[in-house]
């Protein structure tokens, strides 16, 4: 069965870059930043970085791209300064989806920093709609990612997902991204086969599973129900190999692009990325 398998991409030295790396570990999908995630601040893009990002495309036949927004971002926040902060910088992230075509923009729900769950969710909700409102006619799909549900990140239970996915005024512009590491934090069990038929069953009958356009493979580095969100290499965590064996041979997903977030050595990246990719197609054998 062939797949989309990729990981996510460093845009250092330049966005169009993400592909030259992603090509030379074998990526047929890749996700990247399409900013420095770290800072608030961003350049607008230019003709010439849009122009060698779709050339880089093309030439490396690598599609789809997924981006990923910046983790200061939070939607839910009840500071009012912070939300204001965290909505524009979400609206700059959608807008440079578009002006690079990139289909899919995955974020963390966000967190309600004491305010409460009910109150953290309508917030988020809100948020979105702002976003919305600010980009009629956009391509970008933006995918809400289940968390791990550390501290007091929202996502980590399917009805969260599925509330703010109700209360969104434009459906179609809104998937999911599944995490294989936060499922197994937040207390789903998808260790054995068993585990993960019962697990896409609660999804399916929650949020529904063709709303899943994208995967995080990630095994975990704590057990089942931690609520701590720590990557670990294919096969190397507290998740095994059966719960990746069951995502990549699920017909449901064979058109889903499936993209690691696993460990990088600093000294050899690509390596790391090599490994874990080798692992999951050999899973698939």
């Amino acid at each position: 069965m062939s797949q989309l398998l990729g990981a996510h991409m460093s845009i250092s030295e330049g966005l169009y870059k993400a592909f030259l790396r992603g090509k030379e570990v074998g990526c047929t999908t890749i996700q990247i930043f399409t900013k420095n995630s770290n800072q608030w601040k961003v350049k607008d893009l230019t003709e010439e970085e849009i122009l060698k990002f779709k050339q880089a495309q093309k030439e490396t036949g690598i599609s789809p791209v997924v981006a990923h927004d910046s983790y200061l971002i939070n939607l839910g926040s009840p500071d009012r300064e912070l939300l204001q902060k965290s909505r524009e910088a979400f609206l700059i992230e959608l807008k440079r989806c578009d002006q690079l075509d990139i289909p899919y923009l995955v974020m963390h729900p966000g967190s309600h920093v004491g305010a409460g769950e009910s109150e953290g969710i309508r917030r988020i909700a809100e948020s979105l709609n702002w976003a919305l409102e600010k980009t009629p006619g956009s391509r970008v799909m933006i995918l809400l990612e289940n968390t791990a549900g550390q501290g007091t990140n929202l996502g980590y239970r399917f009805e969260h997902l599925a509330e703010i996915l109700e209360r969104v005024e434009e459906k179609p512009r809104f998937g999911v991204c599944l995490d294989t590491c936060h499922l197994l934090a937040a207390g789903y069990d998808i260790r054995t086969e068993q585990g993960y038929q019962r697990t896409l069953q609660e999804f399916d009958g929650i949020v529904g599973l063709s709303r899943v356009k994208a995967i995080h493979v990630n095994d975990s580095k704590k057990g089942l129900g931690c609520r701590v969100d720590r990557h670990e290499h294919i096969g190397e965590g507290c998740l095994g190999l059966e719960a990746f064996r069951c995502f990549l041979k699920d017909e449901r997903f064979k058109e889903v692009p499936k993209i690691l977030e696993t460990p990088k050595d600093k000294k050899n990246e690509a390596e790391s990325d090599r490994k874990n990719l080798n692992r999951l197609r050999e899973l698939l054998t």
